[in-house]
């Protein structure tokens, strides 16, 4: 068992020292996973930008029919101050633009990195679990002609 564990040693130095040969296939899931959590994460702040929206929206709506010299009250930093409705009402407007050009930002960085995964993707030739079933039964009906010839669909990484 020695002479297997020094001759594993070897191989690892030996791909670390001189030769590039590429991520191990773990290295390329944990990099995937990385990736697709980052445009989850992205997504889930367009979605709670976009409910701050709604909620400004019906904030906005509401006090548009109040009488402009009324109190009303902002919380403001975890602060609760109280205004008039005059000066409550332009800074929820220009707060609400303020976050709809934050979602465009994000949506344009989500498309971003769904080009990114998209590349990575195709690069290291990533499957997803139970995606593309009906376009791999045409690529490996050729493979089960050749059996065990050493389809490209083997050299693949399944992610779940």
């Amino acid at each position: 068992m020695a002479a297997n564990s020094s001759s594993t040693g070897s191989k690892s130095s030996n791909s670390a020292g001189g030769k590039q040969s590429g991520p191990s296939a773990e290295q390329v899931v944990a990099t995937f996973q990385r990736m697709r959590q980052e445009q989850r994460s992205m997504a889930s702040k367009a979605a709670e930008f976009e409910m701050d929206i709604n909620e400004h929206s019906l904030v906005i709506e509401t006090l548009k029919d109040v009488d402009p010299s009324r109190k009303c009250f902002r919380l403001v930093g975890g602060v609760l101050v109280e205004r008039t409705v005059k000066e409550v009402l332009p800074a929820l407007e220009s707060h609400k633009e303020q976050i709809s050009k934050i979602i465009e930002t994000i949506n344009a960085q989500m498309q971003t990195k769904g080009r990114e995964l998209t590349e990575y993707r195709e690069r290291y030739n990533i499957r997803l679990v139970g995606e593309g079933e009906s376009d791999a039964q045409g690529q490996s009906a050729s493979s089960r002609d050749s059996e065990g010839g050493g389809s490209k669909s083997g050299a693949g990484v399944l992610v779940s």
